[in-house]
């Protein structure tokens, strides 16, 4: 099929991919990867800024808005890139482009402008925006997986459910004063499950079609009865964490949870794809998620500080499986390359030192403003250089799209 204009749906929603207009707008991954990065650099950069004496979000708590906007504003945006680009694939409709793709954008900004504003226009106004962008684009991925009747799809309707409440629950714990830790461990708890599960997709699938390009054979393990039983113990070892952070069981379920991915990651034989970054990264991201379980159980029994776990997994499991499937996801949309050029694998080995840097700071406090000034440096410069290499690619490269 050749969709060389947008058709209509019922109620006159335009839908297609767009071959007028901004390029930016076009296709649904454009605008949040960008805008996801352009707000990873300046939220991080505006953190350092507070860190010093900015004085800004301080009827939220400049503290609670660094740790909201990495969570549901830099990473729901380059989620929302995903889902709008893969649940298409997935559904076989056509995606969200156009006008509509602008204001779902300008609804995620508008949530990010109005808490940086919201000791101007209210605390209470300013939540209000913000928690618009999730609820809807859990309805527009409802909407496609119910039309496509793509029932096995509906984990992922579940996990923006997760991360819509959790949002809602982030905010109500602010605003009574209260501190949202379990809010922020159940919004870690719905990306990781994502990862877990398209993760479990993408990284074998990826994998396998680069071995085969390279007229090998040593695949990847297929999905089987395994995987599902690692899902599982990782949705177990995180559901326990969100409950009971501090238990003995958190630390066990964490451990079993480490061991099945570990296992899991073994059997999709990464350590034959170094050769090019762009396949291995996702391995690497991958390896977080055991990593994230292990950091989880020694802070459940007290080695490592809660914080600590929490960066380990925010920065090593999200960030850099974000990192990792934005980079291949721009290149093969736009039409480059699949290949990790330098300045690629630069990020990455930036997000990667940010992640291992940030829990040393638990083991030197004497030093931990240097350690933190050091991983905000590394993250700086990891989305600094993927904005340089991919922003144009995102903004002005417009893929042809061929008859099938």
């Amino acid at each position: 099929m050749t969709v060389t204009s947008q058709s209509k749906r019922a109620g006159g929603i335009p839908r297609g991919l767009s071959q007028t207009g901004p390029v930016l707008f076009s296709y649904g991954f454009r605008p949040f990867f960008l805008g996801g990065a352009l707000w990873a650099f300046a939220a991080m950069a505006l953190w350092i800024a507070a860190l010093s004496g900015l004085d800004f979000a301080w009827k939220y708590g400049v503290s609670h808005w660094h740790a909201h906007e990495m969570l549901f504003g830099y990473a729901s945006a380059v989620l929302a890139g995903f889902l709008l680009t893969s649940v298409p694939n997935w559904t076989g409709r056509l995606p969200v482009s156009g006008w509509p793709l602008l204001l779902l954008f300008l609804l995620w900004l508008a949530g990010r402008l109005a808490l940086v504003a919201s000791d101007t226009i209210g605390v209470g106004v300013a939540v209000a925006v913000d928690l618009l962008f999730l609820p809807a684009m859990l309805l527009i991925c409802l909407r496609e997986v119910v039309a496509g009747r793509k029932w096995n799809d509906l984990k992922v309707i579940a996990a923006l459910l997760a991360l819509s409440l959790a949002n809602a629950g982030f905010h109500y714990e602010v605003l009574a004063g209260g501190q949202p830790e379990r809010a922020h461990r159940l919004a870690i708890t719905a990306y990781v499950g994502l990862i877990m599960i398209v993760g479990g997709r993408i990284v074998p699938s990826f994998t396998r079609n680069w071995i085969n390009r390279s007229g090998r054979k040593d695949f990847p393990a297929p999905y089987s009865s395994f995987d599902t039983a690692a899902i599982m113990a990782g949705v177990v070892g995180l559901g326990l964490w969100v409950a009971l952070p501090e238990s003995i069981l958190t630390a066990a379920g964490a451990v079993i949870a480490a061991a099945f991915h570990f296992v899991r990651l073994y059997r999709w034989r990464g350590w034959t794809t170094f050769s090019e970054m762009l396949v291995a990264i996702l391995h690497v991201a991958y390896l977080f998620v055991p990593l994230g379980f292990i950091a989880i159980s020694m802070a459940a029994i007290g080695i490592i500080d809660p914080k600590s776990a929490l960066h380990v997994v925010t920065i090593g499991t999200v960030a850099l499986m974000m990192l990792a499937v934005t980079t291949r996801a721009t290149r093969s949309h736009t039409g480059r390359n699949p290949a990790a050029s330098r300045m690629t694998t630069l990020s990455y080995a930036a997000i990667v030192l940010c992640a291992l840097a940030r829990p040393v700071a638990g083991f030197l406090p004497d030093h931990a403003p240097a350690i933190y000034g050091l991983s905000g440096a590394l993250w700086l410069m990891a989305f600094g250089l993927f904005l340089i290499e991919y922003g144009p690619m995102l903004a002005r490269t417009r893929r042809q799209i061929r008859a099938a």
